[in-house]
């Protein structure tokens, strides 16, 4: 099993290594050089230069700090050293004339130390914010590797592509600059159902450093100090969380931001809801919350929820709301810009946010929201199949700027998502997007862990629109998620494969279901219809093989990932899938008996279908999803052929009782 799974590996992440090769260097007397290969790096740089030799890592490297270097991401590189091996961080304050051993520069701004040490590699800064620029070369008798930060996100997110670079204890002569296409990247935890425990935001935080992300909207529909009740205060206890996770955040660069829910029962007209909405900021802003967000989504915006509202406004309508909310959300930010010099442009979804279509709603945003307040849109749909440049100039005129897409996707809150999780690659958004966004977040999933599949493609298309490449993408979040483990990697593509659906709110999906195993079983059918004997068996033998792999797949994950929290909530998925896979063999052994003609086929295909009876009455885990039912694996695909397998080779029943039995 173990060379199987190595080879599936093989071919699903061999595009992941750029086939560039440089000739073997001389190997010096420090042994530095050795033959060098591109790296993937996830996201995809703006620039990589590859030079000539790799240098290795040494168990006593030396790091010189520049002055004021952002301490998390130091605290990070020393991190990464010690992980790699390295045994002795020793310090100093300048570079040597002469090279002699390792040498490590970090820092961000404009450090002199950083511009001595980017010019002897022969690099520039980059000049973006969240830039960074990462040199390595090897000189003399050593090494320097310089880590520059335009500011202390960059430099923050150079660390994280060292830590990509070193996986192999060692980093190739190169020049890396880098840069966001998109200044705000992240995800919106804006769903319906149960909220995320701390924990696992905890978790989400930590991750969404880990691919450059550097924003996290809190906006549980469930919370009810954010939506229902959200004129009164959160319990300190509560608060307290929240204070925590807002620390967790700074550490990862990530911008934590509040978002208050009012619409369903904000009053206009009343100061006293202005003032609500100020002191629940305030008490945020006491645990460090900068950045804040009013969501006007899914309420009824043709009525006033006060009688003030309906003195002052004037006749309930669109066109009414769109100046209301405009007119309250302009006092909102100039409160902020009173309160907090730190504070970043308040947020805002409307009450259509779905479409570009012109509106009277749309004209009064338009016309009277302060041009800075950055506004929300899901894209063409509430769940778009594809979003395209000429969508996002759309929405740009619609709005009156450039709006931050919230793409709901990998979320699955809605009735066509009911027994799915949603773990195909992030597709159909067009290159090019980020000349007409601020920025993606993504709506992810009640499940935090699983929703770390796509949130990765979201990052990576969000940080180089240009350069992104889904399924590389989606290959690297399968690795990331098992260590690096090879098996676990393959087992956890199988299984995000059976996931591949992705659901829109009509009919038709926007990415299909099961491509990989569907392209298997109709091979097979296919050599059953059309093939001699020797290939039908042939075909079958591969099926026995292949089911062998998918049966063994939940207890891959199980066993090879390291979070675990992915196996706990995709728990009733793996479970379907082991009784699916083992139907699977069964009716891989039915077809081989048919094909033989062997009366055993009849039982074999009626046990297949008792599993398969029995996976498709598991359920999704009570409480977590706003809508439960039934699992889902790779549905219209799997069930399907298990099911139409007895008609696909005629066999004798009529001297074995048990096949019509079910025995």
């Amino acid at each position: 099993m173990k060379r199987v799974y190595t080879c599936l590996i093989a071919l699903a992440l061999g595009s992941n290594i750029a086939d560039a090769q440089i000739a073997n260097q001389q190997i010096n007397a420090t042994g530095f050089m050795q033959p060098v290969t591109l790296p993937a790096i996830f996201p995809a740089p703006v620039s990589v230069n590859l030079g000539k030799g790799l240098i290795s890592l040494t168990k006593t490297i030396v790091l010189i700090e520049a002055k004021g270097a952002d301490q998390e991401s130091v605290t990070l590189v020393r991190r990464i050293l010690k992980s790699s091996g390295v045994e002795t961080i020793k310090t100093a304050q300048q570079l040597p004339a002469n090279l002699d051993g390792l040498y490590i520069v970090i820092g961000n701004g404009d450090a002199p130390i950083l511009r001595s040490a980017l010019a002897r590699c022969a690099a520039q800064p980059d000049t973006q914010a969240e830039g960074y620029t990462i040199a390595s070369m090897l000189g003399g008798s050593g090494a320097l590797i310089t880590l520059a930060g335009k500011d202390a996100d960059g430099l923050f997110h150079a660390a994280q592509t060292f830590r990509q670079l070193i996986q192999h204890s060692a980093v190739p002569a190169l020049v890396i600059q880098d840069h966001p296409a998109m200044p705000i990247r992240g995800t919106i935890e804006g769903f319906y159902g149960a909220p995320w425990s701390m924990e696992a935001r905890k978790k989400h935080l930590d991750f969404l450093a880990t691919v450059k992300a550097n924003t996290y909207v809190y906006s549980p529909k469930d919370d009810p100090y954010a939506r229902d009740r959200w004129r009164e205060a959160y319990p300190k206890a509560v608060l307290a969380e929240l204070s925590k996770l807002v620390s967790v955040a700074r550490a990862n660069h990530i911008n934590f931001v509040y978002a208050i829910s009012p619409g369903p029962s904000l009053c206009f007209s009343d100061p006293a809801d202005l003032q609500a909405i100020e002191r629940k900021f305030d008490v945020l802003r006491s645990i460090g919350v900068h950045n804040f967000y009013v969501a006007l989504d899914d309420i009824e915006y043709t009525k006033w929820n006060c009688e003030i509202d309906k003195t002052n406004l004037g006749t309930p309508s669109a066109e009414a709301a769109g100046i209301a909310q405009s007119k309250f959300l302009n006092l909102v930010q100039a409160s902020l810009n009173a309160h907090d010099p730190e504070a970043r442009p308040l947020i805002m979804v409307p009450t259509e946010y779905y479409d570009a279509k012109e509106s009277l709603y749309k004209a009064a945003l338009r016309k009277n929201l302060y041009p800075k307040i950055v506004v929300q849109w899901t894209g063409t749909d509430v769940v778009p199949p594809a979003i395209a440049i000429s969508d996002a100039k759309a929405a740009t005129k619609a709005f009156g700027r450039k709006t931050l897409l919230w793409d709901n996707y990998p979320v699955n809150d809605y009735a066509q998502t009911t027994g799915r999780l949603l773990l195909a690659p992030y597709a159909r958004r067009e290159a090019g997007l980020s000349g007409e966004l601020t920025g993606i977040l993504s709506n992810p999933m009640n499940q935090e862990a699983p929703s770390r599949v796509a949130v990765t493609g979201v990052v990576a298309f969000a940080w180089n629109d240009k350069a992104y490449d889904a399924e590389r993408t989606w290959n690297y979040a399968a690795r990331e998620l098992a260590g690096g483990d090879e098996q676990a990697t393959a087992a956890l593509l199988t299984f995000f494969d059976t996931q591949h659906m992705a659901p829109t709110f009509g009919s038709q999906p926007w990415q299909q279901q099961a491509p990989r195993l569907k392209m298997l079983l109709d091979g097979v059918r296919d050599a059953i219809a059309l093939g001699n004997n020797e290939t039908r068996h042939r075909a079958i033998t591969e099926l026995a093989q292949k089911a062998t792999e998918f049966a063994a797949v939940p207890d891959l994950i199980r066993s090879g990932i390291i979070d675990t929290a992915f196996a706990r909530e995709a728990r009733p998925w793996l479970d379907a899938m082991q009784l699916w896979g083992r139907a699977l063999q069964l009716t891989a052994a039915g077809l081989d008996a048919a094909n033989s003609g062997s009366q055993a086929a009849g039982r074999y295909f009626a046990h297949a279908k008792q599993l398969a009876a029995q996976a498709a009455v598991i359920r999704t885990l009570p409480g977590v999803t706003r809508t439960e039912g039934p699992i889902k694996i790779a549905d219209g695909v799997l069930d399907v052929f298990v099911n139409d397998a007895p008609s696909l080779i005629a066999f004798d029943t009529k001297n074995d009782p048990g096949a019509s039995a079910g025995k």
